[in-house]
């Protein structure tokens, strides 16, 4: 007798027996754990060598152009007037103290290295402090008289963010090539590398949001193998061929988890706005956990998806991400001068009680602190040229304009030269980005293509939540966490219309092979495989999804180097800066 047909017979009534149910899958822990994979998850690319040289050189271009000339403009421009002086006075004082003067004298000393107008009263600052520390590490590296040392942590958080979303598309798409398209867009896109020329908060944001994202996409790839291998040893076990646990196996600690809440902790240590990020991401894991349970076979896929897989995630994000904002205030606890900083204690020594009064004191002030910023960034109307509605942001309707320079003592071959940085995005990458919001839309709704909500989610996270805030003063500029799932979607639109992206499920095919009836799926058109078997060249279909994708990049660098000039502050003609603002609105 086999070990699969042993104790076959079993009591029955009244001291009768009756034969146990045949087991009627007879394969092995290995076979069926491959199938159930093959259910979870597509095969993941496998040129390691170009999967890591691919996007290194993409990095390297976005680099360069991210660092050169970047002492350019010499003086503090936009915003940089607030969070690179408070990063000085962060490493000066340990908290934001209040520069005393004119701004403008303020600024022009700063600029030549006299820093004696700052004082040790406290500011109210209504922005965490982290990512002010993170443009203070450019302050200490190359100092804090020059624009190399106030941008030159933005320049690297921006390279990084085009690493991280190059990374991510091949993921999310099997595709080195497609995954170095999408950086490469981002690259040459006019927000980003605006943004990352700057000292703003705001690339930040974007770079721990983006790497929450790809690690939440960790997360989802070891935790549906862990599924599928626990269930596969459950039921080669079993004679019924169901799982012995309803609500299917336990898939162990969730560590991609724990370091998605530490990111978006310190995205929130740069700007509220993580929040949300945090919710969309939340929200995804549970779905997709459920979605899971369910192609395994668990019988009560929704609760245990929603308990076994719901609450762990809720442990391992919500509550890192809050330990991990608090801690990015270490320097305001350890100040006893800075602003609020001892609020609570001074309130129980001047009336005898406080608000709150169950919390700690330094708690209890960190909330205040964190009370009236809110009031603050609700009730912000005051008026600005530059000030944008977020419907306008996706048409890049109304750029920022960060510096502007006229008339410049310089030879430009005209009679009047000026500087200018815009914050115009790559019309090719944000108008093309529009139509292909739309295809994602239909990927996601009509097809239930799981990658088109991974771009939709990143749309949710750093996008649509402006929208409850657009009675307040708000600027284009703010999208520059959203212009990846921009490439992103982009991308995405061209390879799906192009035929480039593998089927969601089942192993591709070459041409003229005939589906079985295991491997089939809604997608099975949408092949990877388009090469006859003497190699000839590729299928139509592919063909025209690697000239669309050649034109989109080709045209996005044309751009590139069309917009450079008032991208990067160059000297140029008054009229030739006129031939670049294509929209009245950009002006």
């Amino acid at each position: 007798m086999t070990a699969a047909h042993e104790d076959t017979d079993r009591p029955g009534p009244a001291g009768t027996t009756e034969a146990a149910p045949e087991r009627t899958d007879h394969r092995s822990v290995t076979e069926i754990e491959a199938d159930l994979v093959s259910r979870l998850l597509r095969p993941g690319p496998t040129d390691r060598l170009w999967g890591w040289l691919g996007p290194l050189v993409v990095t390297a271009i976005a680099a360069v152009l991210r660092l050169v000339n970047l002492g350019h403009p010499t003086r503090l421009i936009f915003d940089e007037t607030y969070y690179v002086k408070q990063a000085y006075s962060l490493l000066t004082l340990g908290y934001e103290g209040e520069w005393e003067g004119e701004n403008d004298e303020i600024n022009a000393r700063f600029r030549e290295g006299d820093f004696s107008d700052l004082s040790s009263d406290p500011d109210y600052v209504v922005h965490p402090p982290l990512g002010k520390w993170l443009i203070a590490i450019g302050l200490r590296l190359f100092g804090a008289d020059n624009g190399a040392g106030w941008r030159f942590s933005a320049a690297v958080a921006g390279a990084l963010t085009v690493l991280i979303l190059t990374r991510l598309t091949r993921r999310l798409t099997g595709s080195t090539l497609l995954g170095c398209a999408a950086g490469l867009l981002l690259a040459v896109d006019g927000l980003h590398l605006t943004g990352s020329r700057i000292g703003l908060l705001d690339v930040f944001l974007g770079l721990f949001v983006i790497a929450a994202l790809a690690a939440v996409l960790l997360d989802r790839e070891q935790s549906r193998r862990r599924l599928a291998r626990a269930a596969a040893a459950d039921l080669a076990s079993r004679r019924d061929g169901r799982l012995t646990d309803p609500w299917g196996p336990r898939t162990g600690m969730r560590w991609w988890l724990v370091l998605a809440g530490v990111l978006l902790g310190l995205g929130g240590g740069v700007k509220w706005s993580a929040i949300y990020a945090l919710a969309v991401l939340g929200i995804l894991v549970v779905v997709w956990d459920l979605c899971a349970r369910r192609a395994v076979g668990a019988r009560l896929w929704f609760g245990a998806g929603v308990f076994r897989g719901g609450v762990p995630a809720f442990l391992a994000l919500v509550p890192v991400a809050a330990v991990t904002y608090v801690a990015g205030w270490a320097s305001w606890f350890a100040s006893p001068g800075a602003y609020l900083r001892t609020w609570a204690a001074d309130q129980v020594a001047a009336t005898g009680t406080v608000e709150r009064a169950w919390l700690p004191d330094a708690l209890n002030s960190l909330w205040e602190y964190h009370l009236r910023a809110w009031d603050f960034h609700n009730g912000l109307d005051s008026e600005h040229t530059y000030e944008a509605h977020p419907v306008g942001w996706i048409l890049q309707w109304r750029p920022t304009s960060f510096y502007w320079e006229s008339p410049v003592a310089a030879d430009c071959g005209a009679d009047r030269c000026v500087q200018a940085i815009s914050s115009v995005g790559n019309p090719v990458v944000w108008w093309l980005g529009l139509v292909a919001l739309v295809a994602v839309l239909w990927m996601a709704i009509a097809r239930r293509d799981w990658r088109a909500w991974v771009a939709l989610a990143g749309y949710a996270a750093v996008y649509l939540p402006w929208f409850a805030y657009a009675h307040r003063t708000i600027f284009t500029f703010y999208a520059i966490a959203l212009a990846p799932y921009v490439a992103l979607a982009l991308v995405l639109a061209v390879a799906w219309v192009g035929g480039l992206l593998p089927p969601l499920h089942g192993p591709a095919r070459r041409p003229g092979q005939l589906p079985d009836d295991d491997a089939a799926g809604p997608d099975d058109a949408w092949l990877t495989v388009e090469e006859d078997d003497d190699g000839a060249e590729p299928a139509p279909s592919t063909r025209l999804g690697h000239v669309l994708l050649a034109v989109v990049c080709v045209t996005a660098v044309a751009a590139l180097v069309w917009f450079w000039p008032v991208w990067t502050g160059q000297t140029v003609s008054y009229d030739m800066w006129r031939a670049r603002m294509w929209l009245p609105s950009w002006i």
